[in-house]
C-alpha cells in the first residue's frame, strides 16, 4: 500500500538472512514434487490440490475467536461463493455482480462536524479547513455496533495524499506552511457515526458528538517497554512520552475490548534535513529508510521536528501500532511500543489457548518479515478496556520458515524467533541494543541479527474463524533476481498467499507448519501451466489477478482478497484490468472476482455489519498515474513533470467518484445484495 513512484519497494534487509523463496525451493525439492523442464508438479501442488487444513478432530477453535469477526449468521444451504463473478475492466467505474448494489459513500472532504467546511473541487480548501473534514486515501476500517447491523462507527485510516490532486492547480508552487499543515490533516483516521436512513441508505450522522478527525497532530501518549527511552525524546518532547500525530496509517486491527488499532506504515518518507552536508545517517535510519537525500512531502521545509539533523529522534516515534477508543471522541491515542516499530500493515488479533492475546504483524518492505506478540497478562472480558494494558506487556517474536518435515499437505515448519534482550542470547550479546526498549525500536535490526526469513512484502494478515489458520498476503518482490527449476519467474511479480496452523491451534505456539494457499499469477499472458508465471491450479483466465494486498475473513469462512498492485493491462498483466477484490472459498480454493475498482485505484479497507449484509470498502487513489495505461510519456507532457501534468488536467485519468466534480477522490463503498442476503452468499 504505497505510492507507486515511491522507492518503498526497495529492500533495506542487506542481512545475510534466508529469504522465504530458498525456502520454498528446499521444500518443494524435498518432497520429490520436481520433474525435470519447469516444474509442472510444483504448480500444481502449489494450492490446487492441497487438502483443507483444519484442526486434527476437525473442531473449530471456539476459544481462539478472531477480534475484528463477529459471529456469522446461520449458513445458508448451498455453496460458500454464491455470486456470479464478474469479468475485468479497465473503465472508471466500481464493478459488483448481477444482483448487487455499490453506494459511493464519504469522499475525501466529506463533513463530520455541524461547522465542516464544504470541500472546494478545485482544491483549495485550507489546512483548517482539511482538519474538519474526512481525510484522503482511504485505507483499513472496522465497523463497532451501536445499534447492530443499522447504526455504529466507522473508523476508517487515511494512509497518504497525492499532492496533484490535494492542492489546486498551482500545486506545490509556492511551498508554504498551510500546505504542510492540509497535508498533515489529510492523514491519519477518521470516526464516523454511520446509520441507515429510512431507505436503507447509509448515511454519516453529521455533528455527532463520536465523530473524529484524528491527524498528523493529534497528541498521542507513548506506552510501555520503550516509553520515555532517550532514544524517543525530542526538544518538545524531552520525556519521550508525548507525540503529535499518526502518519501513514495503512491497515489496522480491532481489539477484543472493542478499541480500534491504527498502524504506521511508510513514516521513513515524511523525514529528511535541509543541512548541507546532511549528517551522516545511523545504520538504523539507513535500515528503515529514511534517505540522505529530500523528501517528496517536504514538511522539514515549515516544521523542524520533520527535519532529522534538527530532531534526530522524532522519526522513531512513528512506526508503531496507535490504540484508539473511538467510544470515547476525547481520549487520547496510544502508541503500544511493546508490539514494535517497523513499517506495520495491519494488527490481526487472536486469542490464545490460555486467553493471552496474540497480535500477528507484517512489515511491508521487500525482504522484510512477519512478527507476533504474545502478551504476558491473560484477557478478562469484565475488565472491559482496562485489557488495553495487555498489549503494554508481553513478548515479541519474528518468524523464521523452514522446509523441514510436515504433516499432510503442509510444505515446510516454522518457528517464532524471541526478540528479547534478556532471554535471547543472540540479542544479549550485541553491543548495538543496550536495553529491550533498543530492541523494540529497532525491531527489524534485531530481527536480522536472529535470522528470520526474509519475505516478499509481508501485507495484511487474517486468521480462519473457525480453525485458526494464518493467512499473510505476499504481495509482491519485483526485485528479486533468483531463479531455480522450482520457481523460473526471477522477479514475482504477482505475489501470492502463505498461510500457516500453529502447534496445537494455540496462537501463542512457539511453532507452525505452513504452505501456500495461491501463486498469483497470469495465464492469460503466460497460458502454458509449465511456466509458474501463470500461477497456482486456482488461478486461470477467468480469476487472474496481481498484487494480493488487503485479506480478510468474514463469519462463514469466506476469504476476501484486495489487489494493490499493475493495472496497466498489458504485458506481463494483460488482461488484468483494474485492481480489483476476489473471494476465496479456502475448502476448495476456489476463487472469484467479485469486484473492480476505478481507473488508476487500489482496493483496500473489509468491514462487515455484524449481520454481513452490508460490506464497507475503500477505493483509494482513483486517478494515480502509477503504471496508467494512458498515462502520458514526456513529449506530451512538455516540461511538466506527471504530477504537475495531473494537478492542471485532474481529471485525466479519472472522474470517480463524480464525474465533472473537479478531480478523482478516495471514498468508500458500501456493498449490499439487492435481495437482502449475505454479502458473498
Amino acid at each position: 500500500m504505497k505510492k507507486p513512484d515511491t522507492l518503498d519497494d526497495l529492500p533495506t534487509n542487506l542481512s545475510a538472512n534466508e529469504h522465504f523463496q530458498s525456502v520454498v525451493e528446499r521444500a518443494v525439492s524435498r518432497r520429490g514434487f520436481l520433474k525435470s523442464g519447469l516444474g509442472l508438479s510444483a504448480v500444481t501442488f502449489l494450492s490446487g490440490s492441497l487438502a483443507a487444513c483444519t484442526s486434527d478432530d476437525d473442531t473449530p477453535v471456539a476459544e481462539s475467536p478472531s477480534a475484528g469477526t463477529p459471529p456469522a449468521p446461520a449458513p445458508a444451504a448451498g455453496p460458500l461463493l454464491g455470486f456470479a463473478a464478474v469479468a475485468t475492466s479497465s473503465g472508471d467505474a466500481i464493478v459488483v455482480p448481477a444482483g448487487y448494489s455499490a453506494q459511493i459513500f464519504t469522499p475525501w472532504g466529506s463533513p463530520l462536524f455541524s461547522d465542516s467546511p464544504a470541500w472546494r473541487p478545485d482544491g483549495t480548501n485550507t489546512g483548517e479547513e482539511q482538519a474538519r473534514q474526512v481525510g484522503d486515501n482511504h485505507d483499513g476500517m472496522s465497523y463497532f455496533p451501536i445499534d447492530g447491523s443499522n447504526e455504529g462507527l466507522l473508523v476508517m485510516n487515511h494512509e497518504y495524499c497525492n499532492y496533484e490532486y490535494l492542492f489546486g492547480a498551482e500545486f506545490m508552487t509556492p511551498w508554504t506552511a498551510d500546505k504542510v499543515s492540509k497535508a498533515l490533516n489529510a492523514h491519519g483516521v477518521s470516526v464516523l457515526h454511520v446509520k441507515k436512513n429510512g431507505a436503507g441508505r447509509w448515511e454519516v450522522h453529521i455533528g455527532s458528538p463520536y465523530n473524529r478527525r484524528i491527524t498528523g497532530k493529534t497528541p498521542m501518549t507513548l506506552t510501555g517497554p520503550a516509553a520515555g527511552d532517550a532514544l524517543l525524546r525530542t526538544t518538545a518532547d524531552p520525556s519521550g512520552l508525548n507525540v503529535l500525530g499518526t502518519l501513514n496509517n495503512c491497515a489496522n486491527g480491532k481489539t477484543l475490548w472493542n478499541t480500534y488499532l491504527t498502524c504506521e506504515e511508510n513514516f521513513n518518507g515524511y523525514f529528511a534535513t535541509a543541512a548541507s552536508p546532511a549528517p551522516t545517517r545511523s545504520a538504523a535510519f539507513v535500515r528503515y529508510g529514511i534517505s540522505a537525500g529530500g523528501s517528496g512531502y517536504r514538511w522539514h521545509e515549515h516544521e523542524d521536528r520533520f527535519d532529522y539533523a534538527k530532531e534526530p529522534n522524532e522519526a522513531n516515534r512513528f512506526g508503531w501500532v496507535v490504540e484508539i477508543n473511538p467510544f470515547e471522541p476525547g481520549s487520547t491515542p496510544k502508541k503500544r511500543t511493546a508490539l514494535g516499530r517497523f513499517k506495520h500493515e495491519n494488527a490481526e488479533m487472536r486469542l490464545a489457548a490460555d486467553k493471552r492475546v496474540v497480535v500477528y504483524m507484517g512489515d511491508d518492505q521487500a525482504n522484510d518479515y512477519i512478527y507476533k506478540f504474545v502478551s504476558d497478562g491473560v484477557f478478562d472480558a469484565s475488565r472491559g478496556l482496562a485489557n488495553g494494558n495487555l498489549l503494554d506487556a508481553g513478548k515479541l517474536y519474528v518468524a523464521k520458515f523452514d522446509a523441514g518435515a510436515a504433516s499432510g499437505d503442509f510444505m515446510g515448519v516454522g518457528e517464532w524467533l524471541l526478540l528479547d534482550k534478556a532471554a535471547n542470547p543472540t540479542l544479549a550479546a550485541d553491543a548495538r541494543f543496550a536495553t529491550q526498549a533498543e530492541v523494540l525500536i529497532h525491531a527489524r535490526l534485531a530481527a536480522d541479527a536472529v535470522g528470520a526469513t526474509k519475505m516478499d512484502r509481508p501485507e495484511w494478515i487474517t486468521t480462519h474463524p473457525q480453525t485458526g489458520e494464518v493467512y499473510c498476503a505476499l504481495t509482491n518482490n519485483s526485485g528479486r533476481t533468483t531463479t531455480d527449476e522450482a520457481n523460473p519467474r526471477a522477479q514475482n511479480r504477482y505475489g501470492q498467499i502463505v498461510r500457516w496452523r500453529e502447534a496445537g491451534d494455540d496462537a501463542a505456539a512457539m511453532t507452525f507448519e505452513w504452505d501456500l494457499f495461491v501463486l498469483a499469477g497470469n495465464p492469460v499472458a503466460y497460458p502454458d501451466r509449465q511456466d509458474l508465471r501463470s500461477g497456482s491450479a486456482n488461478v486461470s483466465a477467468d480469476n487472474t489477478f496481481n498484487s494480493p494486498d488487503g485479506i480478510g475473513f468474514d463469519g462463514a469462512g469466506r476469504l476476501w482478497i484486495q489487489t494493490d498492485g499493475n493495472f496497466s493491462n498489458s504485458g506481463d498483466y494483460a488482461g488484468q484490468g483494474n485492481n480489483q477484490m476476489l473471494v476465496a472459498d479456502p475448502e476448495s480454493k476456489e476463487i472469484r472476482r467479485f469486484l473492480v475498482g476505478p481507473s488508476g485505484c487500489e482496493i483496500t479497507g473489509l468491514a462487515f455489519s455484524p449481520d454481513y449484509r452490508t460490506m464497507f470498502i475503500n477505493v483509494q487513489h482513483p486517478g494515480e498515474a502509477g503504471s496508467h495505461p494512458r498515462a502520458p510519456d514526456a513529449s506530451m507532457r512538455g516540461s511538466l513533470s506527471m504530477d504537475e501534468y495531473l494537478a492542471q488536467n485532474p481529471l485525466a485519468f479519472s472522474q470517480w467518484p463524480e464525474a465533472g466534480g473537479g478531480r478523482p477522490r478516495s471514498a468508500t463503498v458500501v456493498i449490499t445484495k439487492d435481495d437482502g442476503g449475505v454479502v458473498g452468499s
